[in-house]
């Protein structure tokens, strides 16, 4: 579905972002993998590598801090000129710092909506030139179930999570007339390295609020991405895609 297209993905290097670069991979996509863990990266970049379907598929890993606006866009000049184009922009990258707000911090606030919602600024308004300029592209931005509902214990998460969703719907207006797509996907509870951890006694108080009585996958994720990603959502722009087994309806 991603034939001859490349894509950057941000907080490639683990979860979800892992997820969504493997079906990406699979899916004859070239990727530019957005991390800040040397290790992960290089892990993600093998597989990638492992699963490509034309060998004219590219990977190439880049360290970055992705609420560094600098950072971010030297590196996607950088993107630009190693892969020629790009064609799709995947946010994914983002932090929990979860604590009642009489107990959280300005530290723990401002972190938060720094890597979760000023790093989509700090992407798209990097990428946004050349995608006008080709007149197409694909921007996916990960968002939350939080950040429809709301949840305790998660101001910052959830404020930086709404945020994306207007953020994306205020873009999506501005770049229409250039056939550039922009999107959200809201996972809900999600199957992965941080949700293993959790005991058995809280993954069931979670599984209560599901109407399907079970937690998504990766692969669940990371198929709404390619989705919309895809030459198929072509008339689609603005939408906010919730993957969570009917939480919200």
């Amino acid at each position: 579905m991603l034939k001859g297209k490349t894509a950057i993905i941000t907080g490639a290097t683990a979860g979800i972002g892992r997820g969504i670069a493997k079906t990406f991979a699979k899916n004859g996509a070239s990727i530019a993998l957005i991390g800040t863990n040397k290790e992960r990266a290089q892990k993600v970049l093998e597989e990638c590598e492992s699963l490509k379907s034309d060998e004219n598929q590219k990977f190439n890993v880049y360290l970055v801090d992705v609420s560094n606006t600098e950072e971010v866009k030297s590196t996607l000049d950088q993107v630009l000129t190693d892969f020629g184009t790009v064609d799709i922009l995947i946010n994914n990258a983002g932090i929990v710092r979860d604590t009642l707000l009489m107990k959280m911090s300005e530290e723990d606030f401002d972190g938060v909506l720094a890597v979760n919602l000023k790093s989509v600024y700090n992407t798209c308004k990097a990428l946004v030139r050349a995608f006008m300029k080709q007149k197409k592209g694909k921007i996916v931005n990960i968002t939350s179930v939080v950040g429809l509902t709301g949840n305790a214990g998660q101001c910052n998460y959830a404020a930086s999570k709404a945020g994306v969703i207007g953020f994306t719907k205020s873009l999506a207006k501005e770049v229409a007339s250039r056939n550039i797509n922009v999107n959200c996907v809201a996972p809900g509870y999600t199957a992965t390295e941080m949700t293993d951890k959790l005991s058995d006694d809280v993954k069931n108080s979670i599984l209560k609020s599901v109407p399907m009585k079970k937690m998504g996958s990766t692969d669940d994720i990371a198929n709404a991405c390619l989705f919309l990603s895809s030459d198929q959502s072509d008339y689609i722009t603005g939408q906010t895609l919730t993957v969570d087994g009917g939480m919200v309806m």
